[in-house]
């Protein structure tokens, strides 16, 4: 089956993925999500097994991973395309192996530059494999998966399909939204609909593409995706108006302010990633600190004080 479905990812770039017969759905959430971007990395390591546990323990509603290929075609756990910022290594992912990369400490760093929250196990932390993390937590997690770079590696869409193939995350009876895809790249995107439309896809957009966004490029996105994830610094209402109103989910990075969030939730955003699990806790607690400071006053001094959009 795989192997047709191969054949016709030609064909589908071709086309633009005209049909969205197939095309995959998100759960609707009784609750304000947050996406751990690159694990609980404000308290740990970034895509680090650390970063990940600590995330599902703070109560993430998914873990977002970012993925590289190594030269001899594993999927690992790495934001940059070089191993430079967060090992002690140098060099591009792309040439190195697997034995190799694990080699390398990838927590070491995180102590340096933040000895607030430096750890002893931190130290000497390798970089995970994608199957490595699906061993770890099989389906008791959500996960959100970025592909970076998938111009640099072969087969990146399909070697990534065959791994949640073999794990299950592709069976029937799988619930909607367990695994969620997304990239930059609408090229690679477009590979992953072709292979496997019953995955959900997110958009990513850099602040130039947001600020472009019109209806017309949310309909053309919603061909093949189920969200968009733009820089939350550049969205306002009309955006998140315009691509709801086309069938697309909102989901800004990377949220670490608590006094965005409340804007972005009035509007109808689903969810935000942040190194912050805690964030929105946070943002509650600002709030509920805010008026009971201002309880003696009129309700217009409360919605100039703390930046609410209405009467409290």
């Amino acid at each position: 089956m795989r192997f047709f479905l191969l054949l016709l990812v030609t064909f589908s770039l071709l086309t633009g993925c005209n049909s969205s017969a197939m095309k995959a759905t998100l759960p609707t959430y009784d609750h304000f999500l947050i996406f751990a971007h690159r694990g609980a990395s404000g308290y740990a390591p970034e895509n680090t097994m650390a970063s990940f546990k600590l995330a599902n323990e703070l109560g993430a509603d998914y873990i977002e991973i970012d993925l590289q290929m190594t030269k001899d075609g594993h999927l690992v756990a790495l934001h940059d395309d070089s191993v430079d910022r967060t090992t002690n290594g140098k060099g591009k992912v792309f040439l190195y192996t697997l034995e190799e990369l694990k080699q390398l400490d990838a927590g070491s760093w995180f102590n340096e530059k933040f000895p607030k929250r430096a750890k002893v196990e931190y130290e000497g932390l390798t970089i995970p494999t994608l199957r490595e993390i699906f061993e770890e937590f099989g389906h008791d997690v959500n996960y959100y998966i970025e592909m970076k770079n998938p111009e640099q590696y072969k087969q990146m869409e399909k070697t990534l399909v065959l791994l949640l193939e073999e794990f299950g995350f592709l069976e029937e009876n799988e619930s909607d939204g367990k695994v969620i895809i997304s990239s930059f790249s609408e090229r690679s995107l477009r590979i992953m609909y072709a292979l496997e439309p019953s995955l959900p896809l997110v958009k990513l957009q850099t602040s130039y593409e947001v600020k472009k966004s019109t209806k017309r490029t949310f309909k053309k996105i919603s061909k093949y995706a189920v969200a968009v994830g733009p820089s939350y610094k550049f969205v306002n209402e009309n955006y998140v108006k315009n691509a709801m109103e086309t069938g697309l989910q909102v989901h800004p990075y990377t949220v670490d302010d608590p006094s965005a969030i409340d804007h972005l939730e009035e509007w109808g955003v689903m969810g935000i990633f942040t190194n912050y699990i805690d964030i929105y806790e946070r943002n509650v607690h600002f709030l509920t600190e805010c008026v009971y400071s201002l309880k003696p006053f009129k309700n217009e001094v409360v919605f100039f004080l703390c930046g609410f959009k209405s009467s409290i």
